[in-house]
């Protein structure tokens, strides 16, 4: 069975906040060996932007039906923060 990724053409990134690293953190299970983090969002976009073709390549997964220019990725981001409450 073909994977999401494969069908729509779009890659799937999961973008998670490490308090204590105080870092985004992004996986994806449509892209093989996509580990990376970053300070920002912001960040974190632009090096997913050139390692996922990267990586899509070394696996050789990239599609033959996407255009050489064109590769879409959705990045899904969690972050949780614990607020102290003023008394």
């Amino acid at each position: 069975m073909l994977s999401t990724a494969m069908e729509s053409n779009t890659y799937h990134v999961q973008a998670d906040w490490d308090p204590e690293a105080n870092v985004w953190v992004a996986t994806s299970d449509d892209v093989p060996g996509l580990a990376t983090e970053a300070e920002t969002i912001e960040e974190l976009t632009a090096r997913l932007r050139t390692m996922i073709p990267e990586l899509l390549e070394a696996n050789g997964l990239l599609p033959a039906n996407v255009p050489s220019d064109r590769l879409a990725f959705e990045l899904t981001s969690h972050r949780q923060e614990l607020v102290t409450l003023a008394s």
